[in-house]
């Protein structure tokens, strides 16, 4: 399977044609195409085994719950976490991150609290933290870039005060395709005893991750952007955090027992997931997983950093282009403008030759105007990429720009 001819025929919209030509899909960052299996594992769901799940006496009940709590262990074993309870389905990673400011707002965040953020952000991992502080009179901390547009990880230990409590920061970051160095933030957030919030939305599709190794408080990531379906995430919490967050949104299947004075909450996982949960959602999540164990996270890493790396250089030759967060370690992402052209019309009209690029601010407005641009062309990869997809694509964007001047 292997190939990547093999490998391509698993994605049956990549033989779409959209405005008469062969579709070129470099929108990987935003939503990943699906593989036949996933498309299947959840048609199979709704076809043989739909039912509620957890309370169900009946046997389509009893097989839903097992395929669910089964694709736990499956994502659990995938991220190298032993307890598969440390793994709390959410709708992904904004609804993670909303579930844990709410959380930790009950029991680690006080009036005046700080928190860190890096310059490169995602809105979903700026928002819910500087909405609880504007109503608590928190404060937001940011890690400044150096010239290279990587994060001055000198300079996070100066942002630290009695008053921080927590590094909430993008493994990867979605705009630039670059790779944070957590092994440093790590070593100065267990200095000063911070608790560490990893959004992995960008890192978990490309590169293996093992969060016993990475021994990190949170981590978040969504199913759609590493081969599975919309609507699907998880939560990753530590063991202590498994038994000491607060529960912040409840209802049906977190409880134990519920009257009028007082209600018993479950342990474990469930404490966390109110509510029908979507159940085939995380089938197809399971299937995605081992989608990606078949051709390997590493062989996946590797064939994306070598597109990354052809197209910076193949870029870097046109002299009509500027590119942001150039290196040669990043996850399957290139930003990059056209001097004096707005990255909208320069996208409109790739896509007239069936090339899907993402162009705007990414949802990283602030990193765009330390980056003094408005939006950028950005290119994301995925394993059924190509370097004749690239060939292709330059030399069409060669065409735009001649047409643009």
């Amino acid at each position: 399977m292997n190939t990547t001819e093999n490998i391509r025929a698993q994605f049956p919209i990549l033989n779409k044609q959209i405005n008469n030509n062969a579709l070129v899909y470099f929108d990987n960052a935003a939503t990943v195409q699906k593989p036949k299996q996933v498309i299947e594992a959840i048609e199979n769901y709704y076809y043989n085994s739909n039912a509620n799940i957890h309370r169900g006496v009946h046997t389509l009940s009893r097989v839903a719950t097992e395929l669910f709590e089964q694709s736990r262990k499956t994502i659990a074993s995938f991220f190298n976490v032993k307890n598969s309870q440390q793994i709390i389905f959410t709708s992904g990673t904004t609804d993670g991150l909303n579930t844990l400011v709410q959380s930790l707002s009950k029991s680690v965040l006080q009036k005046n609290s700080e928190i860190i953020l890096s310059t490169y952000e995602h809105h979903s991992n700026i928002l819910p933290w500087q909405l609880w502080a504007q109503h608590n009179n928190g404060k937001l901390k940011i890690i400044p870039l150096k010239e290279n547009h990587s994060l001055d990880l000198e300079k996070l230990e100066q942002l630290i005060t009695p008053n921080t409590k927590i590094i909430s920061i993008a493994h990867v970051s979605n705009t630039l395709g670059l790779i944070t160095n957590i092994e440093k933030v790590k070593e100065i957030a267990k200095k000063y005893n911070l608790i560490i919030v990893l959004d992995g939305a960008q890192s978990a599709p490309h590169m293996k991750i093992d969060l016993e190794n990475l021994d990190v408080d949170f981590f978040v990531c969504s199913a759609h952007k590493m081969y599975g379906p919309t609507g699907i995430g998880i939560l990753y919490m530590s063991e202590k955090w498994l038994q000491e967050l607060p529960v912040s949104k409840v209802g049906g299947g977190t409880i134990k027992t519920v009257s009028f004075e007082k209600t018993e909450y479950e342990q474990g996982a469930l404490r966390f997931e109110p509510g029908t949960p979507n159940i085939s959602g995380a089938i197809g999540f399971a299937e995605a997983i081992k989608f990606t164990n078949i051709v390997g996270i590493t062989s996946i890493y590797k064939h994306e950093l070598d597109l990354v790396n052809y197209a910076q250089k193949q870029l870097n030759e046109l002299p009509e282009v500027i590119q942001y967060g150039v290196s040669k370690e990043k996850a399957g992402v290139i930003s990059f403008n056209v001097k004096n052209q707005h990255p909208f019309d320069v996208g409109s009209l790739l896509d007239k030759y069936g090339i899907a690029v993402r162009t705007g601010h990414h949802c990283t407005q602030p990193l765009m105007k330390v980056l003094n641009t408005q939006g950028t062309i950005r290119a994301s990869f995925a394993i059924y990429n190509t370097k004749q997809e690239l060939n292709y694509f330059i030399e069409k964007l060669k065409k735009v720009i001649t047409m643009l001047k």
